[in-house]
């Protein structure tokens, strides 16, 4: 692990957000000195962020904590063109009033995690429509233009990735690594900005915003990404089968995103703690070391603090209540209907179709098959994507049921007789 001079790159080290960086030593000393204000871009094709976005929020806060300032980029520009990256196909295109709901819904996100106001580390917040939807075509050409090899944009991801698959590739696309990597030159000049963050699929456009930088005569620029995000037994993270795990309340309820936590794998919960909250490195070590069935307690500190960052430490402590109860107290277990299945079929392995169609929440396998396809089928609060799954005597909460869920509103309890 290297040592560097600054809190910043020492913090974002320690917890595992550095993928790559484009100058440490440069980064780093200027880190040091409370000068590498830094951006991310956020495009508003949806009203709420995600978690991907969340952690690109995180990188920007620990940027803030060691006294270095925060741009929040609002893409209200470059979402009209559309981000390529990791698409086989366009983009919808959005109306300028759908983004600016969009936008208007997602910016009270970052005060969650960050600080804005006038001061020298506050936080700011811009729009990239400001300046490119004035943008004369002819000029931009001339003067931006000329600096972009087509030999080395067809060599990008985005790119290269779309035409291998032999999916087409839009003009309006093509250009949105033009708009990204003018974006940082005009933040540059505008506001001092030297750092660009973002995802690893984001590093090809934010190295063509370092290298336009160079070209058009701004001060040196930098890059930094952090890893792609992906559970310890490689799923994409911040997908559930309900779809994808949204930052606003309104669209993923607290309760939900602290469940989401809960119900980390074992070897994830000490990488998203140090991502996905703040606790110190010290109490996140403790945690880690737990083993067995105390590893459950260490994802309920996650799923708590994780939601106390981003809905506020009194809905975390409801959505905690509120499971505590449903499996611990047996409040609402003891509301909810109950069946008993001979143990020796748990340790056999009870077929998930079969135990819903015996729950009576489904008439029969077939219906069961569809409902798991739609995403309506949970067992401990978790989706059910394998239709061959067999649920065991492994699957007992410490209180001794499983719960089977369709939909939000009908819940039964299996317990073994």
């Amino acid at each position: 692990m290297t040592a560097f001079k600054s809190d910043f790159l020492n913090t974002l080290q320690e917890r595992g957000f550095i993928h790559q960086c484009s100058d440490f030593e440069g980064l780093d000393a200027l880190a040091a000195k409370g000068e590498a204000t830094a951006y991310v871009g956020y495009d508003c094709t949806a009203p709420s962020l995600h978690i991907g976005n969340y952690l690109t929020m995180m990188m920007l806060h620990w940027l803030q904590q060691s006294g270095n300032k925060p741009i929040t980029l609002m893409g209200g520009g470059t979402t009209m063109v559309g981000d390529p990256s990791g698409k086989d196909e366009t983009r919808a295109m959005r109306t300028v009033a759908e983004i600016e709901a969009n936008k208007a819904s997602i910016r009270g996100v970052f005060a969650k995690v960050l600080r804005y106001g006038e001061g020298k580390s506050d936080a700011v917040m811009l729009d990239n429509a400001e300046w490119l939807t004035k943008l004369n075509w002819i000029e931009m050409l001339r003067d931006v233009g000329r600096h972009f090899s087509v030999n080395r944009m067809l060599s990008m991801d985005s790119v290269r990735l779309r035409l291998e698959r032999e999916q087409e590739m839009s003009f309006i696309e093509f250009n949105y690594m033009v708009c990204q990597a003018y974006d940082f030159v005009e933040l540059a000049k505008r506001t001092g900005c030297r750092l660009q963050m973002g995802g690893s699929d984001q590093w090809g456009n934010i190295i063509m915003g370092v290298d336009l930088g160079r070209r058009m005569g701004t001060h040196q620029l930098f890059a930094l990404t952090t890893p792609l995000l992906t559970t310890a037994s490689g799923a994409k993270m911040g997908k559930t089968a309900q779809g994808a795990v949204w930052l606003n309340a309104d669209q993923f309820s607290p309760y939900d995103f602290w469940q989401y936590w809960r119900n980390t794998e074992d070897a994830d919960v000490g990488k998203f703690l140090k991502l996905f909250t703040t606790l110190p490195m010290n109490e996140i070590k403790k945690l880690e070391a737990l083993g067995g069935s105390e590893i459950n307690e260490a994802k309920k500190v996650l799923a708590t603090e994780a939601t106390a960052l981003l809905h506020g430490r009194d809905a975390a402590n409801e959505a905690a209540e509120t499971a505590r109860r449903t499996f611990e107290e047996g409040a609402l277990a003891e509301s909810l209907p109950t069946i008993e299945i001979p143990r020796g079929e748990l340790d056999a392995g009870l077929g998930v179709l079969n135990a819903f169609v015996k729950a009576g929440l489904v008439a029969s396998n077939g219906e069961a098959r569809r409902q798991i396809k739609g995403g309506g089928l949970r067992v401990n609060d978790e989706p059910v994507n394998d239709e061959k799954m067999a649920l065991s005597t492994g699957h007992l909460t410490p209180e001794g049921v499983i719960k089977l869920s369709f939909g939000k509103k009908k819940h039964v309890l299996i317990r073994p007789a």
